[in-house]
């Protein structure tokens, strides 16, 4: 009796994992940035708060753009690729039969064997075979516009929303070391998260985007005082 086995890895989430990450990373590193920007160019709370509401739909809208149109032309170019695959399927199969064969031979099938396993996966499924195995494409990993942008203007808004709540309920006057802390925080969990659900190192993840975002929300603050001064 055969029994199926079905296992689920970090490849099949990395289309839409990659895209929210990157968007609630940016959502809450630029928004807290802004805001202590602002914040340390001695601006009142309404005035911060508008700001970072500007930001925070500006940024949600430029994520999800950029996002679709940096994976719609990666749809192209695979689109492209498929076309031109399913072209030659047709013109001369005999040739596709033989370069699929010679890629498994260097996966350390024999010849005859590496024949047999190209002639059965190309009865089934030529394009599919090919596509997977010469192509390097697969439904786990084909580019996906909308579901991008979606996820990026969706996390985006997320993290960006965390540090206007901070706003909303601390006094003016420690604005400032609240948002700095807690979105700190924030991004030591949040890259904590991303790095567990990709299957990668959680503590190199927490202190990376932590660093660059301590750095980003350090900057800021330095034009912020700046400009505020010399006002």
């Amino acid at each position: 009796m055969v029994r199926s086995h079905l296992e689920r890895h970090n490849t099949e989430r990395i289309g839409w994992l990659r895209a929210s990450v990157l968007g609630a990373n940016d959502g809450l590193v630029s928004t807290a940035s802004l805001i202590v920007g602002v914040a340390a160019a001695s601006s009142p709370t309404s005035e911060i708060l508008v700001a970072g509401v500007a930001g925070l739909m500006a940024g949600a809208m430029s994520m999800a753009a950029g996002e679709y149109v940096s994976v719609s032309s990666q749809s192209d170019t695979e689109r492209a690729d498929l076309d031109r695959e399913r072209q030659e399927l047709t013109d001369n199969v005999e040739f596709e039969r033989n370069e699929l064969a010679a890629i498994y031979v260097g996966r350390g099938l024999d010849q005859s064997l590496a024949i047999q396993v190209a002639d059965q996966l190309m009865a089934h499924d030529a394009l599919g075979a090919h596509a997977r195995d010469e192509l390097g494409i697969s439904e786990l990993t084909t580019a996906r516009p909308v579901q991008a942008a979606f996820a990026s203007a969706g996390s985006f808004t997320l993290g960006a929303i965390l540090p206007l709540l901070s706003v909303l309920v601390t006094p003016r006057s420690a604005v400032i070391p609240v948002v700095v802390t807690t979105s700190i925080v924030l991004l030591a969990v949040l890259g904590a998260l991303g790095a567990h659900a990709g299957g990668a190192s959680v503590v190199k993840a927490a202190v990376r985007v932590t660093f660059w975002g301590a750095l980003a929300m350090a900057v800021t603050a330095g034009v912020g005082a700046l400009f505020g001064a010399v006002v």
